[in-house]
C-alpha cells in the first residue's frame, strides 16, 4: 500500500478549519501532521513536520503569504480561503511556475456549487442577461464572495461574444450600489451578510418573456469536504504537475 498523503491544515481553529480536521482525520489514506493556527509560524510548522499538502482556511489577510509560504517550503497549497484579487492569483500562479510546484486555489468546495457555475455558464450561452445574488453568513469579512467572482468571470467566458442588454438611457441609482458591483463582463452581484446563512447563491439570467435561475445552498459547512478531500487525493498530482496553478475544483472533476 501506498504511504498517506501528509497534510497541515492552516487556519485549524476557526470553522472551516476544524471541520477540515475532522474529515482528514476520518480517512485513511490521509495522515494529518500540523494544525496550524493564529500566532504560529507556518514556516516553523512546515520545516518540523513536513507535510505534501496544506490545506488553508485562514483569513483574507493571511492567505496570500501562507501561500508563498508553503510554495518555499515544498508544501502543495489548496486553498479555500477567499479574498484573493486577480493579481494575488497571477501572482501565486508566477510562484508556481517559479518553485515548479502546483497549487490548487478554490473559490468554492461545494460539489453542487461547482455543478451550478457550470450549469451559469453553460446558460449564458443563450441567456448572456444574468445577475448574481450571493448569500453569506455575517462573519465573513469579504464581498463579493469567491464564488460568485468566479461565477462572473465562467458566464462572461460562456457568453461566447453575445452581449448583454444595456440599461437604457439616463438610468440612475437612487441608493449608491443598488444595482450591484460589476464584476468581470460586468455581471452584475449583489452580496448579502445576515446572520442565518453558511453559504447560498442565485444567479438569474433573463430573456425575452422568461428568466431561468440556478440556486445553491450549503447548509452545514460538512457540504465542503468532500471536495476537500477530492483536492487532497490529487496533492501528488499537483505536485508533479511543473508548477501549475490549478484555480477552480471544476477542473479536478
Amino acid at each position: 500500500m501506498s504511504l498517506p498523503i501528509t497534510v497541515a491544515v492552516s487556519g485549524a481553529k476557526g470553522r472551516m478549519g476544524r471541520e477540515v480536521v475532522e474529515a482528514v482525520e476520518a480517512e485513511a489514506d490521509l495522515s494529518l501532521v500540523a494544525q496550524i493556527d493564529f500566532g504560529e509560524s507556518l514556516a516553523d510548522v512546515l520545516t518540523r513536520t513536513q507535510p505534501l499538502a496544506l490545506v488553508d482556511f485562514s483569513v483574507p489577510e493571511a492567505v496570500l503569504g501562507n501561500l508563498e509560504t508553503a510554495l518555499i517550503h515544498g508544501v502543495v497549497p489548496i486553498v479555500g480561503t477567499t479574498g484573493l484579487s486577480p493579481g494575488d492569483v497571477a501572482h501565486v500562479r508566477g510562484l508556481c511556475r517559479k518553485h515548479k510546484l502546483g497549487a490548487l486555489i478554490a473559490p468554492n468546495f461545494a460539489i453542487g456549487a461547482i455543478l451550478m457555475m457550470r450549469f451559469a455558464q453553460e446558460a449564458a450561452k443563450y441567456l448572456p442577461d444574468a445577475e448574481i445574488i450571493e448569500m453569506h453568513h455575517e462573519k465573513k469579512l469579504d464581498a463579493p464572495s469567491g464564488t460568485a467572482a468566479k461565477t462572473a468571470e465562467m458566464i462572461a467566458e460562456g457568453r461566447a461574444g453575445a452581449s448583454p442588454t444595456q440599461l437604457p438611457a439616463g438610468a440612475f441609482e437612487k441608493i449608491p450600489g443598488s444595482r450591484g458591483g460589476k464584476g468581470v463582463g460586468d455581471v452584475p452581484v449583489h452580496s448579502i451578510r445576515l446572520p442565518g446563512f453558511v453559504a447560498s447563491q442565485m444567479v438569474i439570467f433573463g430573456g425575452a418573456g422568461q428568466t431561468l435561475t440556478l440556486r445553491h445552498d450549503s447548509l452545514d459547512r460538512k457540504s465542503f469536504m468532500p471536495g476537500v478531500i477530492l483536492a487532497l487525493r490529487h496533492a501528488p498530482l499537483l505536485a508533479a504537475n511543473g508548477g501549475e496553478l490549478v484555480y477552480g475544483l471544476e477542473h479536478l472533476l
